[in-house]
């Protein structure tokens, strides 16, 4: 199971959990986030993805962004219509390397399906995200229950409060036949917005790689 570590901000903490070779380390770029990323990426190794985390920016910035951080996948946390992603995916097919676009879509309890239509074969991962106050870092979980109907078989990553304490409940629904594609964590490890506490996210690696 892959594992993304959201909202980096930090050089020397960027550094310290990437030598837990998370396999997607994520970067805010969304000024009213407190984890808004402004600073520059330490060297890290080329198998950890980076990702430029976006909320309804405007598709030149994202690829100025592209040019500047080496991103490997894009997240998509804002409004994005169809013909933006459209766009922007024709624009990344120029690149010399393939980009992952990733668009993200946010629960409370229940959640209508058919939204997600227009972007199937377009988008590469839906990313579902807990409904609340701020675009991300809510600290706590959606009702997973409501994933039970997801009809498409386009893989997702699940997001939103996970934590050590949901270590059981992971479990259990990646033994289902979901098409789940990764992990996202963030604030459940932090010190601080933006600062992870290394020695915590250790042990969620290896509490879910175990049977997973």
């Amino acid at each position: 199971m892959k594992i993304k570590v959201c909202g980096m901000k930090y050089k020397d903490n960027i550094a310290a959990v990437a030598a837990l070779q998370p396999d997607y380390m994520g970067f805010i770029f969304y000024d009213k986030s407190p984890r808004n990323f402004d600073t520059e990426i330490p060297s890290i190794s080329e198998d950890i993805k980076k990702v430029g985390v976006f909320v309804d920016a405007p598709i030149n910035i994202v690829l100025e962004k592209i040019y500047k951080f080496g991103f490997k996948a894009l997240q998509l946390h804002g409004q994005e219509s169809i013909e933006y992603c459209e766009d922007l995916k024709s624009k990344l097919a120029k690149l010399p390397q393939p980009l992952e676009i990733w668009k993200v879509f946010s629960i409370k309890d229940t959640f209508d399906f058919s939204r997600l239509t227009p972007y199937e074969g377009i988008v590469d991962c839906f990313l579902f995200d807990t409904k609340g106050k701020e675009k991300g870092g809510n600290g706590y979980t959606f009702d997973w229950t409501a994933l039970k109907n997801y009809p498409s078989k386009t893989p997702f990553i699940l997001s939103g409060g996970i934590g050590l304490n949901e270590i059981d409940n992971l479990k259990a629904i990646l033994n289902t036949d979901l098409p789940i594609y990764a992990i996202d964590v963030n604030s459940k490890f932090e010190i601080e917005p933006g600062l992870k506490n290394r020695e915590e996210l250790e042990k969620f690696k290896n509490a879910l790689l175990v049977d997973c």
